[in-house]
């Protein structure tokens, strides 16, 4: 049976450059685009639904973390995040009434001392003065890092005789002692573990609730880039029952000694596309590593940086190499976290070693978030074929204290520089990086096109992008980053009908407009799921 949906349609084909009235949908695929009249009289006996307001592709977040999104974003976590409670007053008053009330451990996540100015050192000694017997365990809101008491210690049985895991560490006093820190991802795992375990339980409510939160902001397809592959068996179960209202795109998470997984035949709704890996941290931490120093301030002195500061990566390259190499030669995608220029260097200097070693053409390897890429770097990556997809929302709630707090406008100022990208010929795509800054495409675009802060603060180095390379940020060239570029990204013929229908003309309103779009209507596959 055909459906013909008429409207006010963007397609952001390639072959279709302009606004058209009509889409013609068969078994969940477009089949035909073009004029109401002419699509009526070539399927006279289609069902025609009429969409009030514009139409254009479902968008695409190339880069999230659903799975653990779901938990951290849930009732079984306290939301501290900066975009929840702005001040430290308010922080520190939540963490306490949660302690108050607790009936069991407490489980905290978003703590961001460069965005609610006056938070404490949370290290261990504060918070057992904070919390005593109850297990307290806070999240730093950028994930890389990660708060705990001695209660909290014991219940996930972490002990000064915990080794450091590989690419990550615990900080420990002159005597070897915990003092309270987790930094990056497996040793923030080691301690949320109790959490982690006891919220799978609750997965088959939270997971289908985030996903449909996903589809309420146009979001039709989704990259998970720290999937859990315990979570594919509710993945199954919720398609079944018709309750997955997005398509999901997920990445194995790499492990030193690992092995790569065998490829299975491509499911157009549910897939692993690649293998993620790490090279450094996270600028709100001090842990990236740059080729310059963070700049000497009250923030940074705060957040205990001495002075002249330099990060350092979490891998070395020969590290990094002896980790992906298994994933690249089995044939997978590889995605790696880097923000420092220095981190960018040794990831592009790997993946060129792995692409002539294994004569590797259509790889699409990516490099995540890019805060501080140069010019340069984006031309070198653009020549080895690799992708990249910016955490431009960093520039939205964060721009300030890039420029002025930590690393000077030099530097800070071209942040995520999304306009160098594209002028190096990349398809760039931007992110939200799951539950670290709300799920807000249409902001993206609009802050990869102004590169200025919700404050209204301008940066000042970096290069805007034009609207077309904005809206393709999160469609066309999410879906090419992806691998999905046959199925979805756009409003074409033999493309799955993924689309969305908003309030405003999203190729011709203002950009402080497109930040505010809303989402009326979310489809997938021809079916209205949002």
């Amino acid at each position: 049976m055909t459906t013909l949906f008429t409207g006010r349609i963007r397609p952001f084909a390639p072959e279709i450059d302009t606004e058209v009235e009509a889409i013609a949908v068969e078994e969940g695929r477009v089949v035909a685009v073009g004029d109401a009249a002419s699509l009526t009289e070539q399927y006279p006996d289609a069902d025609q639904v009429a969409l009030e307001g514009w139409v254009m592709p479902g968008l695409i977040e190339p880069h999230g973390h659903p799975g653990f999104s779901a938990i951290l974003l849930s009732d079984l976590v306290l939301d501290i995040r900066p975009v929840v409670i702005p001040d430290a007053d308010g922080v520190l008053a939540a963490v306490r009434a949660a302690v108050a009330a607790a009936e069991g451990p407490v489980y905290v996540n978003g703590w961001d001392a460069l965005l609610q100015r006056g938070l404490p050192d949370p290290d261990r000694a504060f918070l057992d003065e904070l919390a005593g017997d109850v297990p307290l365990v806070i999240i730093h809101n950028s994930g890389h890092s990660a708060y705990f008491n001695t209660a909290a210690a014991a219940a996930a049985s972490v002990d000064r005789n915990t080794p450091d895991p590989v690419g990550a560490s615990f900080a420990r006093d002159a005597d070897g002692e915990l003092t309270g820190v987790a930094l990056e991802e497996a040793a923030i795992e080691l301690v949320a573990a109790p959490m982690l375990a006891s919220a799978q339980a609750h997965m088959p409510r939270l997971l289908p609730a985030h996903l449909q939160d996903l589809a309420a902001r146009g979001i039709t397809t989704v990259s998970d880039l720290s999937w859990n592959p315990q979570l594919n068996p509710l993945v199954d179960a919720l398609r079944a029952q018709g309750a997955l209202p997005v398509r999901l795109r997920w990445y194995e998470m790499s492990r030193p000694g690992g092995t790569a997984a065998a490829h299975r035949p491509a499911d157009p709704v549910f897939r692993q596309v690649g293998v993620k890996t790490w090279s450094d941290g996270s600028p709100w931490i001090g842990n990236i590593a740059t080729s310059f120093p963070y700049l000497d301030t009250q923030a940074t002195r705060d957040l205990g940086l001495e002075p002249h500061h330099v990060g350092r990566a979490n891998y070395t390259a020969d590290e990094l190499l002896t980790i992906a190499e298994p994933y690249a030669a089995g044939g997978w995608q590889l995605a790696c976290h880097a923000h420092g220029d220095r981190a960018i260097d040794a990831t592009l200097d790997v993946y060129q070693q792995l692409i002539a070693r294994h004569g590797l053409t259509d790889h699409r390897f990516r490099l995540e978030h890019c805060g501080a890429m140069t010019s340069r770097q984006f031309e070198r990556a653009a020549s080895l074929g690799v992708t990249v997809s910016l955490f431009v929302d960093h520039i939205t709630y964060w721009g300030e204290v890039l420029v002025d707090d930590l690393f000077g406008a030099e530097h800070g100022g071209a942040w995520a520089d999304a306009g160098a990208a594209a002028a190096a010929g990349h398809r760039v795509t931007f992110h939200n990086d799951g539950w670290v800054t709300p799920n807000e495409p249409f902001r993206n675009m609009a802050v990869a096109e102004t590169r200025t802060t919700r404050h209204g603060y301008r940066m000042p180095g970096g290069t805007p992008v034009t609207r077309e390379q904005a809206l393709r940020g999160h469609t066309g060239n999410a879906a090419w980053q992806l691998f999905s570029e046959h199925e979805v990204g756009a409003l074409s013929p033999g493309l799955f009908a993924d689309f969305i229908v908003v309030d405003r003309d999203p190729l011709t309103v203002s950009a402080d407009a497109l930040a505010e779009t809303v989402v009326a209507a979310t489809y997938l596959a021809g079916t209205r799921v949002h």
